[in-house]
């Protein structure tokens, strides 16, 4: 018997835990949780445990698809043909008239390949991936305060901090390895808020649960704030010397409206458990840490949610220390790798801005081209979709790497539009998925266990992906893939590269965060950029005595209003609609799915909806209902608990028989163009018999 252990990183959410692929005769067939992990130290998710069993599942794409003209149904093909049907095809197209999306399941060696790719070959600026979906605007809000759009602290100081401020984060279920840092700390007496609608597994272990209404975060932190400044609790010499707009903050949070009576009304919240969290906040100034998610970042207000912490963390003066900072968990495996390599309309690699004529000479010269697309931002993903649905004649060919938007992105219906108006579509995976099915070419890609590579969790640490097996049939590596197109379509030159590792040294070299970092260093516990040197063995926490990008160094602090949600409930849609995870499945659950146990724990959707609710519309336990909004309407079968707020519901997005995206809302972040998955205006009602 010929069995091997291979460590390598979880493919699933962003905490980036290491374990042991166990290998017979060439086939995974059990994991084992790494021991050394300074991530997980030994401990598993159960994703982690049994998330591996879809790298084998018989529905594992294994040769291309080409749509056969005459019947319109996908057949399968040669390489050869699908990459000349490809090139034949990407040619027609005007650079305006294309769109790539890359992947944060994939590692950073595709998504460098992929956005050097859309620029090089393509010549087109429209490239993103699904951050778009998740943490985009912690990216942008953290860097227009701090200069740096990364969480700020490691996963250790978590378990240091005397305060956990948790919000819009249900980290027990979403990033459980992460959770048991904030419980050592609790073990050593360390005080835990949580503010969320629900009462999730996280808010059941906290200190202090504010259980306040979806969309009124900005409320809630300038109430908190106003009465930290009023009360003269700042940390003067730190606001002082390292703050910009202090005076315009001051002047904002200190209105009447944000007083602790009025924010207790519009957060439906005790005015005593505001007090509470104000007080510790001032008892544990010095060494509180918040941690935040998708609650806080997916509104309309995304950006000015994740500035909001940043101000009250910046005014305590808790940033650049131990036990302290901004914490964003990220969604997905690789989300912050992906921004990092620079698969977005706004940046190249290392955060080099498009709008920077010199960002894009330098670029252009590195990668050996005249020039690459620059002056202008390219498309974000909702306005893909859109401009596909309203006006196809404008975009017209879409390039897909690891997403299934049909599944992950509001509105469904229209998505689907979208992709039933794109002219030509190619879309690269590991599964025929609910997207796949419209595409004109359909790639095999590879899963984490076949390919060697890295991946950037949520505290900027970078690890590596290890080969375990071979992909199935003739599946080949995403980069490989796109190496292959661009040498079908005259770029070989650009394309040279003959290992991961080539990709890799090749991105480290245009991007400052990664230029000492080496696949010889990362066989150890991997490395948290800014890694500059060689030399250097990584940062662990940012802007210790300056916020570097900024100008003067200085943090930049700001006025920022409460603003309502983009829909609000009414009488025809009197129920909020907030969506969210479950700890068995992850994104649009093409992999989890495919999980035979995770898909035993947690086999389909629910809705949750409170006694009083249920009691309102007479029903029972385990009922089916139809949810309405104004987009769409589902099936579901009703939940009551005490767990979730009154007027409030909550519904998991991970599957295609109750797909929660069907009534969301596309309405978008002004600045990340995030869209308000979290919360929108619904209605229920009873199944006809």
């Amino acid at each position: 018997m010929d069995v091997k252990f291979v460590t390598t990183t979880c493919p699933y959410c962003g905490g980036g835990c290491s374990f042991n692929l166990v290998v017979k005769d060439g086939k995974i067939i059990d994991t084992q949780p790494s021991q050394r992990s300074p991530v997980n130290q030994g401990k598993m998710c159960p994703k982690g445990v049994f998330g591996f069993e879809f790298i084998t599942s018989p529905d594992r794409l294994t040769t291309p698809l080409v749509k056969d003209k005459a019947t319109g149904k996908q057949r399968p093909a040669t390489w050869d043909e699908a990459l000349e049907v490809i090139a034949e095809n990407f040619k027609k197209y005007k650079p305006e008239e294309m769109a790539v999306i890359s992947s944060a399941r994939c590692c950073n060696e595709d998504n460098y390949a992929m956005q050097k790719f859309a620029r090089v070959v393509l010549h087109t600026p429209n490239i993103d991936h699904c951050a778009r979906l998740c943490h985009a605007p912690t990216v942008a809000g953290l860097a227009n305060v701090f200069g740096s759009g990364a969480s700020t602290n490691s996963f250790n100081d978590l378990a240091i901090a005397d305060l956990v401020f948790i919000i819009g984060s249900n980290n027990f279920e979403a990033h459980p390895i992460v959770a048991r840092r904030i419980m050592e700390g609790k073990r050593k007496g360390a005080k835990i808020i949580v503010c969320d609608p629900r009462n999730t597994p996280t808010a059941r272990h906290a200190d202090l649960h504010i259980q306040h209404f979806p969309g009124t975060d900005i409320q809630l932190l300038n109430c908190m704030m106003k009465y930290i400044i009023e009360h003269d609790w700042i940390d003067k010499e730190f606001v002082e010397n390292r703050t910009k707009g202090y005076e315009d903050l001051k002047k904002c949070v200190t209105q009447d409206k944000y007083s602790v009576e009025n924010t207790a009304k519009v957060c439906g919240v005790p005015a005593e458990s505001i007090m509470q969290a104000i007080n510790w906040l001032h008892e544990y100034q010095h060494k509180t840490a918040f941690v935040h998610c998708l609650g806080i970042t997916q509104h309309t207000v995304g950006v000015d949610n994740v500035r909001s912490i940043a101000f009250i963390q910046t005014i305590l003066g808790n940033i650049g220390k131990p036990g302290c900072g901004v914490n964003a968990l990220r969604g997905q495996n690789n989300v912050q790798g992906s921004c990092d390599m620079g698969a977005l309309p706004n940046v190249y690699a290392g955060y080099l801005k498009v709008t920077d004529p010199a960002a894009a000479k330098k670029v252009a010269e590195y990668w050996g081209v005249d020039e690459v697309p620059n002056g202008k931002l390219g498309l974000h993903i909702p306005e893909m979709l859109e401009t596909l649905e309203e006006h196809p004649d404008k975009l017209k060919c879409l390039y897909l790497l690891g997403e299934n938007p049909v599944i992950s992105d509001p509105n469904s219906k229209a998505v689907e539009k979208s992709m039933e108006n794109c002219e030509f579509l190619v879309v690269q995976d590991i599964f025929q998925t609910e997207t796949s099915k419209y595409a004109d070419v359909v790639l095999p890609g590879s899963c984490f266990a076949e390919e060697d590579g890295t991946q950037t969790n949520a505290e900027r640490r970078v690890q590596r992906f290890r080969k375990a097996a071979d992909a199935p049939g003739e599946s080949k590596l995403d980069w490989e893939i796109i190496k292959m197109i661009a040498e079908k379509m005259g770029y070989g030159k650009y394309f040279t590269w003959k290992t991961s590792e080539d990709v890799f040294d090749e991105m480290r070299k245009i991007t400052p965060q990664y230029a000492g970092i080496t696949y010889a260093k990362l066989d150890g516990d991997g490395i948290q950029w800014p890694c500059p040197t060689e030399e250097s063995k990584g940062t662990a926490i940012l802007h210790v005595k300056e916020f570097a990008g900024m100008p003067e160094g200085k943090a930049q602090l700001a006025a920022i209003e409460h603003r309502a949600p983009a829909e609000v409930v009414d009488s025809e849609y009197p129920l909020w609609l907030t969506t969210g995870a479950t700890i068995w499945h992850w994104p649009s659950g093409s992999m989890t799915r495919r999980c035979k146990q995770l898909d035993k724990d947690c086999p389909t959707a629910w809705l949750e909806i409170s006694p009083a609710d249920a009691a309102k519309y007479g029903l029972v336990d385990e009922e089916k209902v139809t949810l309405y909004s104004r987009r769409g309407e589902v099936n579901v079968n009703v939940r009551i608990t005490p767990n979730i707020k009154e007027g409030v519901l909550f519904m998991p997005f991970h599957f295609i028989e109750a797909r929660a995206n069907l009534v969301t809302n596309t309405a978008y972040d002004p600045v990340s163009r995030t869209p308000e998955f979290k919360v929108c205006a619904v209605n229920i009602k009873k199944m006809e018999a």
